[in-house]
């Protein structure tokens, strides 16, 4: 089935703000809260993660709370894990408007997200190692997920209805098409070393997309696929794994070995689990993460017998009966309504087409390094002098020159770096 075909069967996205709008007009509904619990084997001892339950949107106001759970699962070295781990939060958050209300906030945020993931990069990429490391991030915001993912990590939902999402994307060149053609348009090459998995060149790397490696050429991007889901008020669980899991277990058979467990155990049992079926061949990290209603002191238990998959709710879809309903309350088992969904490489996709200034100064700042600059030293929209004439204006946001360098590389308009390591 090609991507139109599968766009064309899915329904219409929700506006956020109709979502929020539902909540205020049918009912008050209670935060939830989080029960989480995380397991780890090491091989190269080269898996980080990130747990940050108490983060706030509002320095000082609880009610603005929301939480961060990542994994970074490094290659070639740990330091560019480590970085990611230690700065790709603030950077998110530094290119969100401040004072900004919660529904404008998670509006911004996946924009954020694709400004945060580039701008760690590029500060990484400054220091001159050559380690690279995969991302999955997920930001939870009372029943709002948002999951933004560069790599081979994973992320997958089970919600109470039984039904296993997949909210990343896979950025593995043996298996994602899209992105092979997207590395060799952009002037990097893809082969095999007679066995083993396709890889790019330079650099010999079997992904397309990752924060750091400075070895391989520039075409291997940090801009991440961003998803933002909202499920019911029946909470719902969140696996998210490296590839050390993956590589053995499915999306179902992950979800389905630790359901109707504490968070803490079900983790301790996912990798207990992808062990048993494939060894110890790769670091194995693996987050749980309950969103649990605040009446419930537990997830409530997934029921197990089989659905009539004519009836069961699917994700991004009701039920005939649900959608009927004179309210529009998200309160059945299982709904998941799709807010946003983008994995465009493109800079000028993701980030929009405006680019804030600042009236007092005149001076412009930068989409995603968040620094002000004169609009002589940077690129803004249609901005001739900064072209060839055979060039494509840019139709995206004001980027400063540093950064304009780095979209440049990213869509293959000059040379990255030539280092090629075996």
């Amino acid at each position: 089935m090609s991507r139109a075909e599968v766009s064309r069967m899915r329904p219409p996205l929700v506006p956020l703000g109709t979502l929020i709008g539902r909540e205020l007009r049918n009912e008050k509904l209670e935060k939830p809260f989080l029960k989480y619990g995380q397991a780890a084997l090491a091989k190269k001892g080269e898996d980080y993660f990130l747990i940050k339950p108490d983060c706030l949107r509002v320095p000082g106001n609880p009610s603005t709370s929301f939480s961060v759970f990542a994994i970074f699962d490094g290659h070639n070295g740990i330091s560019a894990a480590i970085f990611a781990k230690e700065n790709l939060l603030d950077n998110v958050l530094s290119a969100i408007p401040q004072e900004s209300s919660r529904e404008e906030w998670l509006q911004a945020l996946p924009r954020a997200l694709v400004a945060g993931f580039v701008k760690t990069d590029i500060e990484f990429q400054q220091k001159g190692e050559t380690s690279g490391t995969t991302v999955t991030f997920v930001v939870i915001d009372d029943w709002t997920i948002t999951v933004a993912s560069v790599g081979d990590s994973r992320c997958i939902l089970d919600t109470q209805g039984g039904v296993v999402s997949l909210l990343t994307v896979d950025h593995r060149l043996e298996e994602n098409v899209e992105e092979r053609e997207r590395v060799t348009a952009s002037g990097g090459e893809v082969g095999r070393l007679n066995v083993g998995p396709l890889r790019c060149w330079p650099g010999g790397l079997c992904l397309s997309r990752s924060i750091g490696d400075t070895d391989v050429g520039e075409f291997i991007v940090p801009i991440p696929h961003v998803k933002q889901v909202k499920i019911s008020n029946a909470g719902g669980r969140l696996i998210i794994a490296s590839d050390g899991i993956w590589d053995a277990l499915s999306s179902d058979m992950a979800a389905k070995s630790c359901r109707g467990l504490p968070a803490e155990l079900a983790a301790k049992l996912v990798v207990k689990e992808a062990l048993r079926s494939r060894g110890l061949k790769d670091d194995t990290t693996c987050l749980v993460v309950d969103i649990i209603p605040c009446d419930q002191p537990v997830l409530p238990p997934t029921p197990r017998k089989k659905q009539n998959m004519l009836r069961s709710l699917l994700f991004g879809k009701k039920s005939q009966s649900f959608t009927n309903k004179s309210t529009n309350k998200l309160s059945a088992v299982g709904v998941v309504e799709e807010l946003f969904e983008e994995g465009s490489a493109m800079l000028a996709e993701r980030l929009g087409k405006d680019f804030p200034a600042n009236t007092n100064s005149g001076l412009f700042r930068c989409a995603v390094c968040q620094v002000d600059q004169a609009p002589a030293d940077g690129l803004s929209v249609n901005s001739g002098p900064f072209f060839s004439p055979a060039s494509k204006p840019w139709e995206g946001p004001f980027l400063c020159a540093n950064c304009r360098k780095k979209k440049d590389a990213m869509e293959g308009k000059r040379a990255g770096i030539p280092t090629v390591t075996a």
